[in-house]
């Protein structure tokens, strides 16, 4: 994104969360920078820009000598908000959600989310690829068909949308073995978790379940479905307590299993011998990507899911989630 459309981005963030009459003005930034100087109702203001404002990349940003008043970004996750108010900086972002409280400007907005469907081309078969892509899947129709068993069609339409988006970039236009290169790992993984959650399945199904441990709970679970030929994967603190050991502390857990309606995730309760129960220890919901599936690994017993989707899972669930997602990124993802 060039600076000019950096601006009208963030400027057009900005406005919409303020008053018509606060008569903001919205500096051009520095050629290397991405932090602006604004002002507003005639008062300054530091704002900075981040694409994705996760925990991670926030807390970085606290280190800086002179971190801004306000960050502006696409999305801003719960564990930021809540980092950022304790540091009393405020937040907008381009959904029209904000919380900004100085001395002169008091604002607090929720927004409007996009609903949960294909964004921008993104589809199930796109989200498989990418997530193979950011576990060491080469980026070739030929070998992310064979790591993911999607089709051959699905592939090449998933690997020209992800070119065609500036994630990869081509060194040849056509072919099976056609080649790409993925330049930025961090922004494809942005973007891929970013999309992963408008594209989550909605169905879940609370089970009651009873553990000493967690992990060993499942393992035991896990057993009963392998028996029945079931296919499942766990997600979330229970698997990056597993992936990233430093993880504790766990009371539930997350699991897919094969099930597209209730029904389905009810037969796959009753196949373990669980029982649906509101606030249930035990969560089930729909694989989310056919690479999900194929692409699990076994720790200590544990089917887990590939570590970009256990990042993504993570960064729903606020500080303890986010800060677990860093490690996973950390350990499994060589950040």
């Amino acid at each position: 994104m060039t600076r000019s459309n950096l601006s009208r981005r963030v400027e057009a963030a900005l406005r919409a969360v303020l008053p018509n009459s606060a008569g903001l003005e919205l500096a051009e930034p520095a050629a290397d920078r991405t932090g602006f100087e604004a002002t507003i109702l005639d008062k300054p203001l530091r704002i900075n820009w981040m694409s994705s404002a996760w925990l991670g990349d926030v807390k970085k940003l606290l280190t800086r000598p002179d971190p801004p008043d306000v960050v502006v970004a696409d999305r801003v996750s719960v564990a930021s908000r809540e980092v950022l108010a304790e540091h009393g900086i405020g937040w907008v972002e381009t959904s029209g959600a904000a919380e900004v409280t100085t001395d002169f400007l008091v604002v607090s907005r929720s927004g409007l989310r996009r609903q949960s469907a294909a964004v921008g081309g993104w589809t199930p078969a796109v989200l498989g690829i990418a997530e193979a892509i950011l576990t060491g899947v080469t980026p070739t129709v030929s070998a992310t068909h064979e790591a993911t068993g999607l089709s051959v069609g699905a592939c090449t339409r998933a690997l020209r949308l992800l070119t065609d988006l500036g994630l990869l970039e081509a060194d040849a236009p056509r072919g099976r073995h056609a080649g790409r290169r993925l330049t930025d790992r961090d922004r494809l993984l942005d973007a891929y978790v970013v999309e992963a959650h408008h594209l989550q399945p909605s169905l879940t199904l609370s089970v009651g379940a009873l553990w000493r441990d967690p992990v060993e709970g499942i393992v035991e679970i896990g057993r009963r479905w392998d028996e029945s030929n079931l296919p499942w994967v766990a997600t979330g603190l229970v698997a990056a307590s597993v992936a990233a050991p430093l993880v504790t502390s766990i009371g539930s857990a997350e699991v897919y299993v094969v099930g597209d309606s209730i029904p389905e995730l009810q037969l796959a309760a009753t196949t373990a011998d669980l029982h649906p129960i509101e606030g249930g220890r035990l969560l089930l919901s729909p694989f989310p990507t056919e690479t999900t599936h194929q692409m699990a690994t076994v720790v200590d017993g544990l089917r887990i899911v590939p570590w970009p989707r256990l990042v993504a899972d993570l960064r729903r669930s606020g500080v303890r989630g986010e800060e677990a997602a860093e490690q996973v990124k950390e350990i499994l993802g060589g950040a």
